[in-house]
C-alpha cells in the first residue's frame, strides 16, 4: 500500500490542524492505520491508531483529549485532527498502516507514508 500524508503545517501554540493520509494499492479497510511522529534528536513515537472499521482508538497519553483520529473507508483516507496544540507536538508526522492483528507497535506495521512536518510556535 501507498501513503500520501498532507496538513501539516505551521501553527501557533494553541491552533489546530487536520493531517490527512490517503492509501492505494490494498483494500483500505483491511488496514489498521496509526500516526506516528518523530521530533528532531528524538526517537519516534505512537500517536493515535484506529481499527479497520473504525470502532475503536488508541492514542498516545501526550495527546489524549486533544487529538482525534478518524477515517473514511470510501475516501481510503485517516484523518488526524489535532486541536490545542503545543510546541513540544512539533514533528514529522507519519501515517502508517498494517494488515492483521490489531497493534500500536511501530515495528508492525509494514506500509510507511513519507512524512509531513507540523510546527507549533510559542
Amino acid at each position: 500500500v501507498q501513503l500520501q500524508a498532507s496538513g501539516g503545517g505551521l501553527v501557533q501554540a494553541g491552533g489546530s490542524l487536520r493531517l490527512s493520509c490517503t492509501a492505494s494499492g490494498r483494500a483500505f479497510s483491511s488496514n489498521t492505520m496509526a500516526w506516528f511522529r518523530q521530533a528532531p534528536g528524538k526517537e519516534r513515537e505512537f500517536v493515535a491508531a484506529i481499527t479497520r472499521i473504525g470502532s475503536n482508538f488508541d492514542y498516545a497519553d501526550s495527546v489524549k483529549g486533544r487529538f482525534t483520529i478518524s477515517r473514511d473507508n470510501t475516501k481510503n483516507t485517516v484523518y488526524l485532527q489535532m486541536n490545542g496544540l503545543k510546541p513540544e507536538d512539533t514533528a514529522v508526522y507519519h501515517c502508517a498502516a498494517k494488515v492483521g492483528s490489531y497493534s500500536v507497535s511501530a515495528s508492525a506495521f509494514d506500509a510507511w507514508g513519507q512524512g509531513t512536518q507540523v510546527t507549533v510556535s510559542s
